[in-house]
């Protein structure tokens, strides 16, 4: 089929680069950006709301996240997204009148075995949310399961960097209320989530790895009596680590793990989101899996909060329905004919491959469709900010120039890998770099009759401090020791579209609150 297309087109997507006009501890103001600031002045731009119900979050204090973001700009509306789905599904009983509920209920009682849940204990509502598991843990024992263990993923990145303590104190009070003759629920593993269990896209199986020999095999590199005492142990003797990449632990008694995996037990991951989920749910579930050995592997009924890829049908059990995109953007362009290209580093190819085409992987028909993937630096993101930027670049220069596509979309990932890290002096460099890039592609889209769209997916680098412009009178030194901020952000983000055919065009003022889900 010949392109419909009549002028090609690039969506640069800044990942986690957010628009707030304060500069105290925003990376995002501090850094030198020429290129951005140039086609803000020559080009129409506006911004674009991406957090809370705008981009179909439950409510409007919900950060925006990488997921969300993706999958409205890839569908070019808003969907109810994992948290207000099972949110809902948890409220309104659903979740647990469904069959998969009901066969790991029976199935754990019928064999007197163990009820196991998996999963990020913070209430950052972007992976999971503390509330999703404590309701299962009341309707586990409203439903006479006996045996209980909770493998506990540490967060520091979507919550304040260090705050385990305050999701595992909740989780331990609401356990201690809990538990009696007849209901014995426990704490059973833990570590960062950066260091175990939740890799994505095949970056490093190795965390996964060490996520399976926690939490299934007991086998961890640190042991402990309980959970707050191995926070305790982790803040003195490891104060450089935030919660996210603090070592494995195991909780034992007589110096066995209280909480195996075994034959017969049921295992919940309790992560709503897809990405970092997939890679342990085929552990759980793949019998012919070959990344690496998992020693043991036992009979369970494993079942993921959702579906996590509907192409690959990643975990075959799933308690709530994930939402079911219709003719997404990419749909619709390989209907017209339009050849397209997708291209990022590891950390975020499938946010502008999965992510974008509606939580599917692989191609749409791949006679129209290009992926490209640059590895990433397996090294922390603040030491090189950098990252693949100016790979991901050249590449997409090249097959802009030798006129292999239609329309173009790729992710730079620096402001939000490197504002996780809550190092400004890095996020003002990964900023740069975008900048940069941004400012590269742009000269190239000129001498290729090329349209170009910058936007961002959502806020992160624009707000890298815990705190109050009047607590740190000095902050611009950078000098001072201010607590960072390592999450995302409720800002809006940017869109610029510089376009050869400027005089004619005009944002519409018929949108009360632009959001992402226009840009398509």
């Amino acid at each position: 089929m010949k392109s419909q297309a009549k002028q090609k087109a690039i969506c640069i997507v800044m990942d986690g680069i957010g628009h707030r006009e304060n500069l105290f501890g925003n990376a995002v103001q501090l850094a030198n950006t020429p290129n951005l600031d140039l086609l803000k002045k020559n080009y129409p731009w506006t911004l674009l709301s991406a957090s809370g119900t705008s981009v179909g979050l439950p409510s409007n204090n919900d950060m925006g996240n990488s997921e969300v973001g993706h999958n409205a700009l890839g569908a070019g509306r808003i969907y109810d997204q994992g948290a207000k789905l099972v949110e809902n599904a948890i409220n309104d009983g659903s979740m647990f009148e469904g069959d998969c509920w009901q066969k790991l209920s029976s199935q754990v009682r019928e064999a007197s075995s163990t009820l196991h849940f998996i999963g990020l204990l913070s209430d950052g509502n972007v992976h999971s949310h503390e509330r999703h598991l404590h309701q299962m843990l009341k309707r586990a024992k409203s439903e006479k399961i006996k045996r209980v263990r909770i493998h506990t993923i540490l967060d520091g990145r979507d919550v304040g960097g260090t705050t385990a303590e305050i999701y595992i104190k909740r989780l331990e009070e609401l356990l201690h209320k809990m538990c009696d003759a007849n209901f014995d629920a426990k704490i059973a593993s833990g570590g960062g989530r950066m260091h175990i269990t939740m890799d994505r896209y095949e970056a490093d199986w190795e965390m996964v790895k060490r996520g399976w020999q926690t939490h299934v095999l007991g086998e961890a590199e640190h042991q402990f009596k309980d959970a707050l005492t191995a926070i305790e142990f982790f803040r003195k003797n490891h104060p450089d680590k935030n919660d996210q990449y603090l070592p494995s632990f195991c909780i034992t008694e007589d110096n066995k793990s209280v909480g195996t995996v075994q034959d017969q037990d049921a295992v919940v991951l309790f992560n709503f989101r897809g990405d970092r989920a997939i890679e342990i749910s085929q552990a759980f579930s793949d019998k012919d899996f070959s990344q690496f050995d998992r020693k043991r592997f036992p009979k369970t009924f494993f079942a993921g909060m959702m579906q996590y890829d509907g192409d690959l049908l990643i975990p075959q059990n799933y308690l709530v329905s994930p939402p079911a995109f219709e003719n997404t953007l990419s749909q619709f362009l390989v209907q017209s004919g339009v050849q397209q290209f997708a291209c990022s580093e590891t950390q975020k190819y499938g946010h502008i491959t999965y992510f974008w085409n509606g939580n599917n992987s692989g191609y749409i028909d791949q006679a129209y469709e290009k992926y490209l993937q640059i590895d990433s630096h397996n090294v922390p993101f603040d030491q090189k900010p950098e990252m693949k930027a100016y790979e991901i670049t050249d590449a997409l220069i090249k097959s802009l120039s030798s006129g292999e596509f239609d329309f173009g979309r790729i992710n730079l990932a620096n402001g939000d890998m490197v504002g996780h890290t809550g190092n400004i002096k890095a996020a003002i460099k990964a900023v740069e770099v975008v900048d940069d890039c941004v400012g590269k592609i742009f000269q190239a889209c000129l001498k290729n009759n090329t349209s170009l769209m910058i936007t961002a997916d959502h806020g992160n680098a624009d707000e890298m401090y815990d705190a109050k412009e009047a607590d740190h009178p000095d902050w611009k030194s950078l000098d001072k020791k201010i607590k960072p901020k390592t999450s995302h952000t409720l800002q809006p983000v940017p869109l610029i579209i510089a376009n050869s055919k400027i005089d004619n065009f005009q944002f519409s003022s018929d949108i009360d609150q632009p959001n992402l889900g226009h840009v398509a």
